[in-house]
């Protein structure tokens, strides 16, 4: 079986995506990282489309 080579979603460059790669589809640990503190910093997000159910919710008093 032959490795296959993706380009990594971090640094553009390539990337050995099998099993022997732990940090695939990345091409190593930094920018498996860069890209977890993407995520955690809110850099990256998945959009939210429902609107909330309370339409008064920003509004509503914090206790």
């Amino acid at each position: 079986m032959t490795e296959r080579i993706v380009t990594c979603p971090g640094c553009g460059g390539p990337s050995v995506y099998a099993p022997s790669n732990r940090y695939r589809p990345f091409c190593g640990e930094r920018c498996k990282n860069i890209d977890l503190g993407a995520w955690a910093s809110e850099q990256h997000r998945v959009p939210d489309l429902a609107p909330p159910d309370d339409p008064n919710f920003e509004n509503t008093p914090l206790q």
